[in-house]
């Protein structure tokens, strides 16, 4: 990686390379190498900021130790019962009590917000979700982790990863009519699949970006993360300093982009004027083809909105296709705005109007049918959505059929009743979008309280509110059953489901522990209750999808110490070390021979992790021998061999560092 993008300090730079070579604080920017960086801004939410917080409890901290910490409320909002607001409660008084910003119920969703007020160019975002790469679209270096890496980062001792390999995104021409941002980031998915960008960073850059307005750099960057990418950046320009100027925030603008003749690990070209409309079919992001090849299929549900998707132009975008018209009597159609303040500007601009008369189910400004907290559909009917994912089951129906698309898709389909190419569809001019209201957030989103006034809170902790047990020491030597083997792309949801029931437990780790691969294997918790913990078998990219911690700490309360798969997505794999699970890699041989009820014993299992070793054998109880490797970081071998990362954050083996600041 050095060599081509002058991480070594020689020849012209990318732009990844300066956003992390201004932050680095240990290692070296080569690919692979664990790296760490200082942090300028945190972003949490309540589904996971509920355990990030009670595990920056866990750490001792007094206060939060980054120039920036917003917490927002956004995903467990439908409050069928006491939960959500006992989370709500706690949340808002943890900001009050260690000194984050909050953003309460209702006001929008988390990155929709993050983008309007606080993304700046030039800084460093870590977030507890796996879309803060959504803030990528003004030129910052953004990325999901787990709740605990961002409360260890929130607590000023930095963030770990491995330095990612770079690939440049050159864009060229201009979007033709009715081919949008989505269609973009799907043709990524297309050529990447849900795989093919692990490890990676995509970097934009070329003549086309310029004609990419912010909000379509921030669809393409939430996305971008399915292909599983670290994040996506596009440069700070002209059209950052005018989003920042609407914003009122234009003194945060600077200038950054790639040096020319920059080099990258990988380079693509897209030409957006070739582009036409895409889908991707059920059930993985990555099942992408153009639309025409599916015009026809009935649908009995449209979604509007979510955290991509659901800024002022995809919205008026909908509305103008559907102005003076109805959507078809056999289709629901429900649109979400991304924030309040998007809320606020559709109200005063006519487009609420236009989607209120044309049929369509106006929501509030969360995350809502994204994550399956309301509007789920029909089993086995397709339903549309502009969203980001759509995993097995994540929209609250276990036997969905999800399709993804663009908002002109989506209104175009919802008009006809059938999966529509947008193209064909008379396009009306949007109607112009109003003055942002730039005091909304200022008025409902709760500024740090003064140092002073914090040591008073007192956090309140419904009994919902269950703080997660620590790891045990690794064993010497791990003999075990085998609980279940699932197939390739298991997602955090399969471990920690969405929807409104499973969701509303996720701050009481014991009770979330009954969903796990409950739509694989009912029996699997029963199952490992009563084996007292075991070892879990995966495929190819296993954990894909959300940052959820819950999905590595529910098989550590079920006592699972080892994983063992083909291959891992990257925010689950290091969930998986900081609660004290070892990660271990099979062969597709050794694969194909794991069988559920087997018994496994690897001998100096913690001897393995300790001393280097990149290789250990599991000897199976009907006499077969099987290779795993050991595939880790000097830093996270010191993880698993602390018993956590709390452990070894609270033993004194990481040092503070300081971020730029505001």
């Amino acid at each position: 990686m050095a060599d081509r993008t002058g991480h070594d300090g020689a020849g012209p730079v990318n732009l990844t390379a300066k956003l992390l070579g201004g932050h680095l604080v240990d290692g070296a920017l080569r690919a692979g190498e664990d790296i760490r960086v200082a942090v300028d801004q945190i972003l949490v939410e309540d589904a996971t900021g509920t355990m990030a917080g009670m595990q920056f409890e866990q750490l001792g901290e007094d206060d939060v130790a980054v120039p920036l910490a917003v917490m927002y409320v956004d995903h467990n909002v439908l409050q069928i019962d006491d939960k959500n607001m006992q989370d709500h409660r706690y949340l808002r008084s943890f900001s009050e009590r260690f000194g984050l910003s909050f953003s309460p119920p209702g006001h929008g969703i988390s990155h929709y917000i993050h983008l309007e007020r606080y993304a700046r160019p030039g800084d460093l975002l870590v977030g507890a979700d796996s879309h803060t790469t959504t803030s990528g679209a003004v030129g910052m270096f953004a990325t999901g982790a787990g709740g605990l890496e961002v409360a260890v980062a929130m607590a000023g001792f930095g963030f770990d990863l491995p330095c990612p390999r770079v690939i440049g995104v050159e864009l060229t021409g201009r979007l033709g009519p009715a081919v949008e941002a989505k269609d973009v980031v799907l043709e990524l998915l297309r050529r990447y699949g849900v795989r093919g960008g692990t490890g990676a960073v995509f970097e934009f850059f070329g003549d086309g970006v310029a004609a990419l307005s912010t909000a379509a750099r921030a669809t393409i960057c939430n996305m971008a993360m399915e292909t599983g990418a670290t994040t996506a950046v596009f440069p700070s320009d002209d059209e950052t300093r005018a989003w920042l100027a609407a914003q009122g925030r234009e003194e945060d603008f600077r200038p950054l982009a790639a040096d020319p003749g920059a080099g990258y690990d990988e380079q693509i070209r897209v030409d957006l004027s070739g582009l036409e409309p895409l889908i991707a079919l059920p059930q993985s992001p990555g099942n992408v083809v153009p639309v025409a090849e599916v015009v026809g299929t009935d649908v009995v549900q449209v979604c509007v909105g979510s955290s991509v998707n659901s800024a002022y132009e995809d919205l008026a975008t909908v509305a103008a296709l559907l102005r003076d018209r109805a959507v078809h009597p056999g289709v629901q159609l429900t649109v979400t705005p991304g924030s309040r303040q998007v809320l606020d500007i559709i109200a005063r601009s006519g487009v609420y109007q236009d989607l209120l008369a044309s049929g369509a189910r106006m929501l509030e400004p969360i995350c809502g049918p994204c994550i399956g907290i309301g509007q789920a559909p029909i089993k086995d009917r397709p339903s549309l959505r502009t969203f980001n994912r759509n995993f097995p089951g994540r929209s609250g129906t276990a036997e969905d059929r999800v399709y993804l698309c663009s908002p002109s898709t989506a209104a175009a389909s919802a008009l006809t009743g059938t999966i529509t190419d947008p193209r064909t569809v008379d396009r009306p001019a949007l109607r112009p979008a109003a003055a942002p209201d730039l005091g909304l957030h200022e008025r409902h989103i709760e500024p740090p309280r003064p140092p002073d006034a914090r040591r008073a809170v007192r956090i309140e902790r419904g009994e919902n509110l269950v703080p997660p047990s620590p790891p045990e020491p690794l064993p010497d030597d791990l003999d075990a059953a085998v609980l279940i083997v699932v197939p390739d792309d298991i997602s955090t949801g399969d471990m920690a489901p969405d929807g409104a029931i499973a969701m509303s437990v996720w701050s009481n780790i014991a009770e979330c522990a009954r969903f796990m691969f409950r739509r694989l294997d009912p029996d699997f918790y029963q199952r490992a209750r009563e084996a007292g913990g075991g070892i879990i078998v995966g495929g190819h990219n296993y954990g894909q999808g959300s940052s959820r911690e819950h999905a590595a700490l529910v098989p550590q309360h079920l006592g699972v110490r080892a994983v063992v798969a083909r291959s891992y997505a990257r925010i689950h794999r290091r969930n998986l070390i900081a609660v004290g699970i070892v990660p271990l890699v099979l062969g597709d041989e050794e694969y194909e021979a794991a069988g559920e009820g087997q018994r496994w014993r690897i001998p100096g299992l913690a001897a393995a992790v300790a001393d280097g070793a990149e290789r250990v054998t599991a000897e199976v109880d009907d006499g077969r021998r099987m290779e795993l490797t050991l595939a880790l970081t000097s830093g996270e071998r010191a993880v698993l061999s602390a018993g956590g990362l709390i452990a070894h954050i609270r033993s004194g083996n990481r040092s503070r560092v300081t971020a730029s600041g505001r």
